[in-house]
């Protein structure tokens, strides 16, 4: 069993190599309720039922009721996902917020659609609070408190990285900043943060970033709110959501750019899901954007292999595929995308409205390449 802070599409090409049938599981794992294990022990419960009815052994059921809620180290709002296969528990980690609504599916193919769009955008952060605690009117007396940690949003606000904690006098303060921030700059630099997100006393704060290295400063987020240090979540949790929200990472941000770039040119790209899917049968993919998730009424046939996709059984078929099976789109795209090493990037109609809700970037094109 391997337990994890869920990555994308890299997670679900680790691990859904092996052939189905799949048991996915997703529930809200939550414990800021006042009977939190009372709650979780019934959402097991008709999640096992309704795995039962959908055909899954009870070998299968035994090892996912030994995991199903087990994340008691986690505090607060989260939620969990499981997927197991042949009485093996292949993935179980924790989802930095409650999916919409409890689900457990029993099919030839993870349901993973759920946790890949969850995990984006998966922006680079550092957060940095710092507390000062002299006498409301000297500025020379007592400490400063400082707490920073760089992590990967949402993901660290359930399973926060490595913080750094320094104390300073108050007297040292406006010397000691400045080379704190270079310090601050370098870690930054190897987190590759989008943003520094900075909350605390106002004084303290603004010492410390008029000192920051200008590179770093043109990051600087401030927030306002409470900002404790010792709950066992990540810095300025509540504020990560709201700068983060709708928010797209850089390098998600760059792709889509590079889209409506080719677009505009016609270069190698392609829109729409029938487009999409052909760029997927010959391993042109480089990137899918989504709009959002396919629903779960549209159908695609898929073989063994992960190209083998296709939007009827007749051109499946004409692959040489023998037993094509019919599968939720849904989880049907996200296959050749961990099989054949393409990216997903989850954009909203706002920033760039996609026919189909679907299309892809390409590595490169022939004449055979649908547009």
């Amino acid at each position: 069993m391997i337990r994890t802070r869920l990555e994308p599409v890299d997670l679900v090409r680790a691990r859904f190599r092996q052939p189905g049938p799949f048991a996915s599981v997703y529930l809200d794992t939550s414990r800021n309720v006042a009977h939190p294990e009372r709650e979780i022990a019934l959402r097991r419960r008709r999640l096992r039922e309704s795995l039962s009815r959908q055909g899954s052994d009870r070998a299968l059921l035994n090892v996912l009721e030994e995991v199903v809620g087990a994340d008691t180290d986690v505090p607060g709002v989260h939620g969990q996902a499981v997927f197991a296969t042949h009485g093996t528990v292949v993935l179980d980690g924790e989802l930095p917020r409650p999916p919409e609504h409890d689900s457990a599916r029993y099919s030839t193919l993870p349901h993973a659609i759920p946790l890949v769009t969850q995990r984006l955008p998966e922006i680079p952060y550092m957060a940095v609070v710092v507390h000062y605690g002299g006498l409301p009117t000297a500025e020379t007396h007592g400490w400063v408190t400082l707490e920073a940690e760089t992590g990967i949003w949402p993901a660290s606000t359930v399973t926060p990285g490595e913080r750094l904690h320094r104390r300073v006098a108050v007297a040292t303060w406006h010397r000691t900043s400045l080379r704190l921030g270079h310090r601050l700059d370098e870690w930054a630099r190897r987190a590759h943060a989008d943003a520094v997100v900075v909350g605390g006393d106002e004084w303290a704060c603004n010492v410390l970033i008029r000192r920051l290295p200008h590179t770093l400063r043109d990051k600087v987020v401030r927030v306002g709110g409470q900002t404790p240090t010792d709950t066992g979540r990540a810095l300025l949790e509540q504020q990560l959501d709201g700068v983060f929200r709708g928010r797209m990472a850089a390098h998600d941000r760059e792709l889509v750019n590079i889209f409506i770039g080719r677009r505009a040119l016609a270069g190698p790209m392609t829109e729409a899901l029938a487009a999409t899917v052909a760029a997927l049968q010959r391993g042109q993919v480089a990137a899918v954007l989504l709009n959002r998730p396919p629903g779960s009424s549209l159908q695609l046939w898929a073989g063994s292999q992960p190209t083998r996709l296709a939007l009827t059984e007749a051109e499946l078929m004409s692959f040489g595929v023998r037993a094509p099976r019919e599968e939720r789109a849904d989880e049907a795209l996200v296959r050749p995308l961990a099989g054949t090493g393409a990216e997903l990037v989850v954009v909203p109609e706002s920033e760039l409205r996609l026919y189909d809700g679907v299309g892809a970037l390409l590595r490169y094109t022939d004449p055979g390449t649908p547009s």
